[in-house]
């Protein structure tokens, strides 16, 4: 106790005598230090978790019977979440918890787990994406890191902020959105820009690293930019409102559906198996297997051919269904599909290029989803290019605007209301309003 007292001591004088530019230069190198540690770790996490869900996704084309395994599989994954997975399902929403209250801590545990249970969830045709997979994996290893250098509670935070960053910038290759999304993600209306350094550095390192390792990112090209006038700017407007609205029915029906399957199967093993059955009948129901799993094939067609207009209806509902009732992968990648699918569909009524729209109402819906508009602003650059870049600015302010206190991550925090006539309790969170609704 003597000697920690004067370890600390010895700090705090070393701090009063040291200028300014010295101790931001060693916060710097610390920083710099601890962030590439984390780079590396996830990056090489995400790579091999990527490269498992190529091999996954091949398969299941290639076996069309491992469809039927689906509820199997799903009833698998939830008897291990239950067994050993203790606060681990709780997902991304653990994540945020600790970085707003520094409530329970993020066990190593949840990495391995959340790598299996996705990869079963692809293998066997879940409808689901990869963020949440990268962000979980990413944050498991930056807590582990915080624990093996005895950092304090601020430093523990962005830490952790460094591990989301990583992990969302290895998955889809934009380093500069990783590192944003790991600042914005915790709460409403506030960036942490104590974390700026730090979670550059991971995220930046983290996309080297899986780049390095022969992982390939898509980008999509957006083939006719409409030149800004007022027409144009208004149809935008309509449409952006339109993705708003289409996220926050994601993030709702997401919600209820597990609230509903929740309360009709205690058991959640039972409750994952009747999801699959229901997941394989809509297959069949529907005629096509396109919304099974990432669904990537569905964007490309989104940027280069007109396609039905209830597409991104069904991949909601696929999606919703998969992750209500249990089965393990992100919502970001299932955002993509359904945002530029729905811009799509929106092109010929308003009469603008289809993947001008797909490509806004790709970060539009995301925007709304995840309530992280500056993440989605600089996605769109890092993915299209910047000459869109007035347009996907609106797209996502708008969106964000229009999707109200909703979102994916129930544990984000209110810290700015999105209209000073709603009013919102000091410290309350995206679970109050859900409670409030469920309520009435």
């Amino acid at each position: 106790m003597n000697e920690k007292k004067t370890k600390e001591q010895k700090k705090i004088i070393f701090l009063k005598n040291a200028n300014n530019s010295t101790i931001l230069g060693m916060s710097f190198l610390k920083w710099i230090f601890l962030g590439t540690i984390v780079g590396i770790l996830t990056g090489c996490a995400a790579a091999l978790f990527l490269k498992s869900l190529d091999i996954a996704t091949t398969l299941r084309i290639n076996n069309p019977w491992l469809l039927f395994l689906l509820p199997i599989g799903g009833a698998f994954v939830s008897f291990l979440y239950s067994k050993y997975g203790k606060n681990s399902l709780k997902g991304n929403n653990l994540i945020i918890d600790k970085l707003n209250e520094n409530a329970d801590n993020i066990p190593l545990r949840m990495a391995p787990l959340v790598f299996l249970g996705t990869f079963i969830t692809h293998l066997f045709g879940g409808s689901a994406g990869r963020e949440g997979t990268g962000v979980q994996i990413g944050s498991s290893i930056s807590e582990a890191i915080g624990n093996l250098f005895k950092l304090d509670k601020r430093d523990a935070k962005i830490i952790l902020m460094c591990g989301i960053s990583s992990g969302f910038g290895s998955v889809f290759g934009t380093p500069l959105a990783g590192t944003i999304f790991g600042l914005e993600i915790a709460a409403l209306g506030t960036m942490r820009y104590g974390g700026l350094i730090p979670c550059f550095t991971a995220s930046f390192v983290g996309c080297l690293v899986t780049e390095s390792l022969g992982i390939h990112h898509a980008h999509y090209a957006i083939t006719d930019v409409p030149d800004i006038t007022y027409i144009i700017v208004f149809k935008v407007i309509i449409a952006a409102i339109l993705f708003g609205l289409i996220s926050k029915l994601f993030s709702e029906l997401t919600h209820k559906l597990k609230d509903i399957f929740s309360s009709r199967f205690k058991n959640a093993v039972i409750k994952s198996m009747v999801g699959g059955f229901i997941i394989i009948a809509l297959t069949y129901i529907i005629g096509t297997r396109d919304y099974l799993g990432l669904s990537l094939p569905l964007i490309t067609d989104s940027f280069t051919k007109q396609i039905t207009p209830f597409t991104s209806l069904i991949k909601l509902i696929f999606t919703s269904l998969t992750l209500g009732t249990g089965f393990q992968g992100g919502e970001v990648t299932p955002l993509f599909v359904i945002g530029s699918t729905f811009g799509n569909a929106l092109s010929s009524i308003l009469n603008v290029s289809p993947s001008f729209l797909a490509s806004l109402g790709l970060i539009g819906v995301f925007a709304g989803a995840t309530n992280a508009p500056i993440t989605s602003f600089i996605l769109g650059i890092e993915m299209f290019g910047s000459q869109n870049a007035e347009y996907m600015f609106m797209a996502c302010a708008v969106s964000y605007l229009f999707s109200g206190h909703s979102g994916i991550y129930i544990s984000q925090r209110i810290s700015t209301s999105k209209s000073k006539s709603i009013p919102v309790p000091k410290r309350a969170t995206l679970s109050y309003y859900k409670k409030k609704k469920t309520a009435r």
